[in-house]
């Protein structure tokens, strides 16, 4: 296969995929014929079609590589959804055929009738993500227990949401105790937490990760980008960065580079983590805009300015050098309100189909990370500790003051005390603040609390 391309998109040999991979192995300190364990924990859409683009690229070197999925079992696929996967399987003459030299082809058939139940681990196996039916995947090695696809994996790569991802983790650790070396983690996740005592300060997956697991925050490491998780499977040109330590970020970015996702690296870890959070938060309200306005383009635009305006704002509470986040943040935000589940929630919302007591956890989407988020960033926001000098009261006022969307997301989706509509009066009050104003203070005042990451 040296030189071939596969009907997936993946190349072999040409472009110095095995070189690749033996370099990491050797970097591990593997040995001929022992193998570099990978392992997904969570299913996800974005942790599904990691784990598939490794398989793709690495997964015909078995003897140098073994790539999984750990999911939890018993979560079954509805009626409605068995239907859709149907449809799916026979639209697609591929995976049609793959599922009839499988022998799986029949069971999709039972469930369409509804003589059969399947469950998310076993269409998993077969390449079917239960949060992206409409994009099928390779075929991947599923693991529902454990101990068995953690306890001697050499990287981890954490497909939770960070809603999960501490008590998944707090698990870990007790596989992993011992060990004579620690693995690798790249964590996919993006959500926050908020921590008040001592002092107000943000914590972020890796974060979680390395407290609940005893990791050295050394051999973990983030990765995000401005990405939709099918469009990269089906070949989209995309881009990411890896952020961590220099001794793992530089070759996990070789490793994971591909022709068509391009993998960069960075060592600012944490900040480019809060900054996936955060645009999560503006999204819903995105979402929220679009659908109460009938998608008008100017009221959609007038949004952009005020939340965009509030996310320089808060970034400059948070980093010392903000002008390096703006093409990512930018980027990120731009990519989730053209497509991304935050911006879903919000719509839908709006419309009346989905409704707040339903929960952050939504059939065929996931986790709406976005929810957590809103609540995180306001409670650290409002802390009195981190007051501001207001331009024009002339008096220290939490930053939470200064974000009026951030606080009206908050009302609307945590305190439920207002109408999702009321979103649209964050934009139409006419006290509100020109956001360029709301910029040119940020700018021209020593605003960096590097206590809100956890730095002195």
């Amino acid at each position: 296969m040296v030189g071939s391309v596969h009907v997936n998109g993946a190349v072999n040999g040409a472009n110095g995929t095995e070189e690749r991979l033996d370099e990491l192995r050797r970097l591990l300190g593997k040995s001929d014929g022992d193998l570099l364990k990978i392992v997904s924990i969570g299913a996800g859409a974005w942790g599904s079609v990691f784990a598939a683009l490794l398989q793709d690229a690495y997964g015909h070197f078995r003897e140098k590589v073994q790539i999984r999925v750990w999911r939890r079992q018993g979560r079954a696929v509805d009626r409605s959804t068995a239907e859709h996967l149907f449809d799916v399987i026979n639209s697609r003459e591929d995976v049609l055929r793959r599922l009839i030299r499988r022998c799986a082809y029949l069971k999709y058939v039972e469930a369409r009738l509804g003589d059969r139940t399947l469950y998310a681990d076993e269409i998993l196996r077969d390449g079917f993500c239960l949060n992206m039916v409409d994009t099928p995947l390779c075929p991947l090695k599923v693991v529902t227990n454990l101990q068995e696809a953690v306890w001697d994996a050499d990287i981890v790569v954490n497909g939770l949401p960070s809603t999960e991802t501490r008590e998944v983790f707090e698990e870990l650790s007790k596989y992993w105790k011992e060990r004579i070396s620690v693995p690798v983690i790249i964590s996919l996740a993006k959500g926050i937490e908020a921590s008040l005592d001592p002092i107000p300060r943000i914590i972020t997956p890796t974060q979680m990760i390395s407290s609940a697991a005893g990791v050295p925050t050394e051999n973990i490491l983030y990765l995000g980008g401005p990405n939709i998780a099918s469009e990269i499977y089906n070949k989209e040109y995309a881009n990411a960065r890896i952020c961590g330590s220099t001794k793992w970020r530089k070759p996990l970015a070789k490793f994971l580079r591909q022709p068509h996702f391009i993998v960069w690296d960075n060592s600012d870890i944490v900040t480019h983590e809060v900054m996936g959070g955060l645009k999560n938060v503006y999204a819903i309200g995105a979402g929220m805009v679009a659908a109460l306005t009938n998608e008008s383009a100017t009221s959609k635009s007038v949004y952009f300015a005020h939340c965009t305006s509030e996310m320089i704002f808060i970034t400059h509470l948070l980093t010392e050098q903000p002008e390096k986040l703006a093409g990512p943040l930018l980027a990120d935000t731009y990519v989730t309100l053209l497509k991304g589940r935050n911006a879903w929630y919000g719509q839908m919302l709006a419309k009346g189909e989905l409704r707040l007591d339903m929960g952050d956890s939504i059939k065929g989407k996931g986790m709406i990370q976005g929810i957590s988020a809103v609540g995180a960033f306001f409670e650290l926001l409002s802390q009195p500790s981190l007051s501001v000098l207001h331009p024009e009261e002339n008096k220290q006022v939490a930053p939470a003051e200064l974000c009026p969307i951030l606080k009206r997301l908050y009302r609307i989706l945590i305190k439920r005390e207002l109408p999702v509509g009321d979103i649209l009066q964050a934009l139409r009050d006419e006290t509100m603040n020109d956001p360029r104003e709301r910029i040119e203070m940020a700018q021209s005042h020593t605003f960096y609390r590097p206590s809100l990451l956890g730095k002195p």
